[in-house]
């Protein structure tokens, strides 16, 4: 019961920083969005965001391992595992809006009416994408609720399974594809902008190396296969 009430708790909280993270990126109902008016020297601003950006890459990087995996479940319950990482990743991801500085200067400022529409219906697509990916593999499980749930009811912590439902017979990684689309699709891309879309960028096709390794030597070549078929973050013509 401890354990579930524990990934609900870390679920809600989760929900709270996702959301206030769009408004971040969108600049949307936040007090200080990522294109807010400079608060800090560039140079200070500068250093502040890649330490921030390079604290969430290490972050998810190393707890998301496997090895990491296995000398923390030594530490916490398998069953909490999911939740925990989650709730660090959080508590990251909300450090990171809170206290980034904004750069000010535009690389590029789009004020046509259609096209800022357009641009504005790109990121809540990419969002949307996002969303619909997550559930068409397990919502509940990719935030530790599965896993906490099958706990109290005695059942058995479930196993990673391979399948490709929907937009995953199209591109293998549909999720960071969402990120990637609400990253970049701006009116107005500030440096700071610029410098947050390029890092967490950067980062996903870093993360989607290690990740996909970590695939290979757990589903071998029915994953090797997969690869070799479908696109990484656009479908392959053909």
């Amino acid at each position: 019961m401890l354990a579930f009430a524990y990934g609900v708790v870390v679920y809600v909280f989760f929900l709270g920083t996702f959301i206030y993270a769009i408004g971040f990126v969108g600049n949307i109902g936040v007090p200080r969005g990522l294109d807010s008016p400079a608060s800090a020297p560039v140079m200070e601003s500068l250093l502040i965001d890649l330490a921030l950006l390079a604290l969430f890459a290490v972050q998810h990087s190393v707890m998301a391992r496997k090895g990491f995996k296995a000398w923390w479940t030594k530490i916490v319950s398998p069953a909490v595992e999911r939740s925990t990482y989650v709730l660090a990743s959080s508590f990251v991801l909300g450090g990171l809006c809170w206290h980034w500085k904004p750069i000010e200067g535009a690389v590029w400022s789009v004020t046509d009416p259609t096209a800022v529409t357009a641009i504005q219906a790109v990121f809540w697509l990419g969002w949307g994408i996002l969303l619909l990916a997550t559930f068409l593999l397990n919502h509940f499980e990719l935030f530790g609720l599965r896993q906490v749930y099958a706990q109290m009811v005695g059942g058995k912590i479930p196993e990673q399974e391979f399948r490709t439902p929907f937009l995953y017979k199209h591109v293998r990684h549909p999720i960071y594809l969402g990120f990637v689309l609400s990253f970049w699709a701006t009116a107005e891309m500030t440096y700071g902008h610029l410098l947050f879309a390029a890092g967490a960028t950067g980062y996903i096709f870093v993360g989607i190396w290690f990740e996909e390794r970590d695939l290979v030597a757990h589903f071998g070549d029915r994953y090797r296969t997969y690869r070799k078929k479908v696109g990484m973050l656009l479908p392959r013509i053909g």
